[in-house]
């Protein structure tokens, strides 16, 4: 490279002609150079050394020969670049007449500096972008927190540990250590908060710890530095931004021949921003999945309570599966007098929505059972309180529902008092085999300040069993076409020659055979309860896990 004034190689007389000027004629001239110039003889005996030269490389002097004095690059016959006296030199040779030689010196530093710096600037924005792009999927804390240690090792540690903000008194850490070529080795563990090394809590409350050696120190005594002499390491703690308070604090530490300087320490800060945005993210969703489990585990639908002669039995299947709650419900509570109130129910709508509203039908039956235990009463108290809860929130909302009352007997029956509002009918399962429709009607429930409410008397006989079930059953859509409806029909020919199932493998019949018809269609909210009279002390029939042959049940009769 040169200079504004000066001119090329090839301009220059006593270099590029023949022409025999003296040094003295020139050297005037190639004091302006930026670049050193150092001429030798034919012996190699250093002529000339132009000022730059003498600055950049004192110890060649003229008179004495150039591959005594100076540095071993100048004695090859090619160019080089070389580190020299804390400046980063080019030379290059070039011919003169009478096998002279001339060497061009270049001080190269500054824009040495500048490739590195640009070079290293490209590494940093590299690694981030790359832990920006790894950082952005875990959302669960623990894999977040993994993910971070490991992205940090090597390029920002040999040893890098990771403790998050203490819970209930301990703090979980985890660490991930260099191990030569292969991927970084990830470890974790448990501290209580009050073991937590001074730096770790520092870093936590937000402040950046500076004391290298109290660091490295701390580190070493918690076990958290293996592989790396302590006197010969270096370390830096930088907390990780989070919501309110950091989210946790990151420890990086590594060879003290590779120490932290001020860039280094900004792309550590760097990396920690990031990181405790992606652990942020992530303990916000687990916080919000913990509700979200606590709130769904609330909206399912609740077991029957265990009850003197009955067995219940009972499926569900949301519409979405995925959020496994939905607008079907079902459930019973015991009363004072030994018997049991019992519903089922389908309220308007599917997902989140209509699970809340159910929650909300759930409760108030809960709370109404205690002063009312006649089903039709109940249902118009139930639907005086779904009203006024509507009304109050602007809501549109209604539901279908059965709910009855049974007492045992001392023979082992039942009798079941029930209350329909707008719901589809039971079904009966006698001992004979034969299946009756209970002919309950009604009026939807959450409408009409004084709805109609059908009103039905069920007597169950040991062994017997009385079906319910949603319109996600009869509505199911399927078949060869895959848009014709599972049918009530269907439903009844589905249970024939099943009255002596229990009433769990009943109800999980119904819903199985749904399904098949359905094959893996979209469809409603599925509910089925299934009520059985267990016979005298709650025996259930020891026979029949399967539905029976109708051929061999025809066999046996006649045979008897």
């Amino acid at each position: 490279m040169w200079s504004a004034v000066a001119p090329a190689p090839s301009a220059l007389p006593p270099l590029a002609a023949d022409r025999d000027l003296t040094v003295a004629n020139w050297s005037e001239v190639v004091e302006h150079f930026r670049e050193g110039l150092v001429v030798c003889d034919a012996d190699g005996v250093v002529q000339h050394v132009s000022p730059v030269a003498e600055r950049l490389i004192p110890e060649v002097t003229p008179g004495e020969p150039l591959a005594a004095a100076g540095p071993a690059p100048l004695r090859g016959d090619g160019p080089a670049e070389f580190a020299h006296h804390g400046r980063r030199l080019r030379v290059r040779p070039v011919a003169l007449s009478h096998r002279r030689r001339c060497w061009y010196v270049d001080d190269v530093t500054e824009s040495f500096s500048r490739a590195d710096a640009v070079l290293a600037e490209r590494a940093r924005s590299a690694f981030l972008a790359v832990v920006g792009e790894k950082l952005g999927n875990p959302l669960h804390p623990d894999r977040a927190a993994a993910a971070v240690v490991r992205l940090a090792v090597p390029t920002a540690a040999d040893v890098a540990v990771l403790v998050l903000a203490p819970r209930s008194g301990r703090a979980r850490w985890w660490r991930a250590v260099r191990a030569d070529d292969r991927p970084p080795v990830v470890d974790s563990g448990m501290l209580p908060a009050t073991a937590l090394p001074a730096a770790i809590e520092a870093g936590l409350a937000g402040a950046e710890p500076h004391e290298l050696d109290w660091l490295v120190e701390q580190a070493a005594e918690a076990g958290w530095l293996p592989g790396l002499d302590a006197a010969g390491a270096t370390a830096r703690v930088v907390p990780l931004p989070g919501r309110e308070a950091p989210a946790g604090a990151l420890l990086v530490a590594r060879r003290a021949d590779r120490w932290y300087d001020e860039a280094d320490v900004d792309l550590v800060r760097a990396f920690a921003a990031r990181a405790g945005a992606a652990l942020t993210t992530a303990m916000l969703y687990r916080d919000q999945a913990e509700v979200a489990d606590t709130l769904q585990a609330s909206l399912l639908p609740v077991e029957p309570a265990s009850a003197t002669g009955v067995q219940w039995g009972t499926a569900y299947r949301p519409a979405q599966a995925g959020l496994r709650i939905g607008g079907d419900f079902y459930g019973s509570h015991r009363l004072a007098d030994g018997g049991s109130v019992f519903f089922l129910g389908d309220v308007s709508g599917k997902g989140v929505e209509a699970a809340v509203f159910t929650g909300q039908l759930r409760q108030c039956l809960q709370a109404l059972h205690r002063v009312e235990t006649r089903p039709g009463r109940l249902l118009k108290l139930l639907n005086d309180a779904l009203l006024e809860t509507t009304q109050a929130h602007g809501q549109g909302r209604f539901a279908t529902m059965v709910l009855g009352v049974a007492r045992p007997h001392r023979d082992g029956g039942l009798t079941l008092t029930l209350a329909g509002g707008g719901h589809l009918p039971p079904l009966v399962l006698r001992e004979s085999g034969e299946v009756e429709v209970v002919p309950l009607r009604g009026m939807l429930i959450g409408v009409v300040p004084d709805p109609r409410i059908g009103e039905e008397t069920v007597h169950l006989a040991a062994g017997e069993t009385c079906l319910f079930y949603s319109d996600g059953v009869t509505e199911a859509r399927g078949g060869r076409r895959g848009d014709e409806q599972f049918g009530a029909e269907r439903l009844l020919h589905a249970v024939t020659g099943c009255h002596r199932m229990p009433a769990p493998a009943l109800a999980e019949r119904i819903e199985q055979v749904t399904c098949d018809w359905l094959a893996h269609g979209d469809h409603d909210d599925i509910a089925v309860l299934a009520l059985r009279a267990t016979g005298p002390a709650g025996r259930s029939p020891r026979h029949l896990h399967a539905v029976p042959d109708p051929e061999t049940e025809r066999s046996r009769e006649l045979s008897a």
